[in-house]
């Protein structure tokens, strides 16, 4: 098997701003697995500073280019317990690209990582339409694009400058529209202390909030275990998820905290099959989900969408991005009235 790579820098059309700071520029790396006859691609796709196994660029592509040479040597041996195996536990967006370049390879190369129905352009999933954070007037100029787009389910950074500001904004959707007519989510990447997420979650619950993502910074089990217990808006965990590879482990979290929601990265929970762990553990204990994309270019999110497409799930994903770039790659992926779909 010959196995390559290459560096994918995708530029954003507007910056992009996180209550961990704002991004113009996305790193990704295309990997291409080929048998001779056939070739399959996969996106190792990081966040920088989120990411478990990303450092700094350098380190990462030797990483990669380690990770080459090792399947072309040995092949595609990764059994459990072996030095193969631990690397790809504890690099799940280098074990993302694999799984993704390897399944697009087994059904002919062409893009099909799942034989489902979204795969063959008879599927729609739904989707939530996201807002950036920025200027008030900027944040507004987004809520109306995303609603004449016919978008229902808005999703808002929330927490990295005036909360006050953002609260406002939500106000002013949900005065024009009932939590009927618009679903609203919001995500602080964890901007709130344990000591005010409370009343902020009293404030949003005002407002008929769907959800709010990672309302506290991750590792404070017990105060988030706290706060899903008492709070009168939902809580999904996100980040809190990053990092825990182990079954057990997974057990745990999920137990100990009892969230409302959790939501998977495959580039981040654990690629293809850390995600299906995770969506098995959650169901068994009646926690629901959805996925979102780590802001991969087309390659991944066409991958996570066809994923996405295996399971009967309702709720809206979060797999929007694919606009947010100058230079994605071409794709037959469509965003339409909140649905997004291959054409």
């Amino acid at each position: 098997m010959k196995a390559t790579f290459t560096h994918l820098k995708l530029q954003f059309k507007n910056p992009a701003g996180t209550s961990r700071g704002v991004m113009q520029i996305k790193n990704s790396w295309i990997l291409k697995l080929s048998d001779g006859n056939t070739s399959g691609i996969g996106e190792i796709s990081i966040l920088e500073g989120l990411s478990p196994d990303f450092k700094d660029l350098e380190s990462f592509e030797r990483k990669i280019e380690s990770f080459c040479a090792i399947l072309e040597r040995d092949g595609v041996n990764f059994d459990a317990g072996s030095e193969n195996h631990l690397f790809l536990e504890t690099h799940p967006s280098i074990k993302f690209g694999l799984e993704t370049a390897l399944l697009d390879l087994k059904n002919g190369g062409e893009g099909v990582i799942f034989k489902n129905s979204f795969a063959t352009g008879n599927k729609k999933l739904p989707i939530n339409g996201l807002i950036w954070m920025g200027s008030e007037d900027f944040m507004r100029e987004q809520i109306e694009q995303k609603l004449s787009e016919g978008f229902t389910t808005l999703k808002m950074k929330v927490g990295a400058t005036d909360f006050d500001k953002e609260y406002q904004l939500l106000e002013s959707i949900r005065a024009r529209y009932s939590e009927k007519e618009i679903t609203l989510r919001v995500d602080a990447n964890g901007a709130f202390s344990p000591q005010d997420a409370p009343k902020m979650l009293e404030k949003l619950a005002e407002l008929k909030i769907h959800s709010i993502e990672q309302p506290i910074k991750p590792g404070n089990w017990a105060a988030m275990k706290e706060l899903c217990a008492s709070t009168p808006t939902p809580i999904a965990l996100d980040e809190e998820l990053i990092g825990i590879f182990d079954i057990s482990e997974k057990m745990e979290i999920l137990e100990t905290i009892h969230p409302h929601y959790i939501i998977l990265k495959p580039s981040l929970h654990g690629g293809i099959s850390g995600s299906k762990e995770w969506i098995k553990l959650a169901e068994e204990r009646k926690i629901s989900w959805w996925m979102t994309s780590a802001l991969e270019s087309n390659i991944g999110l066409n991958a996570i969408c066809q994923f996405t497409a295996e399971y009967v799930n309702e709720l809206p994903q979060g797999l929007g991005t694919g606009s947010l770039y100058l230079n994605n790659i071409e794709s037959d992926l469509v965003v339409e009235n909140g649905f997004i779909f291959k054409r």
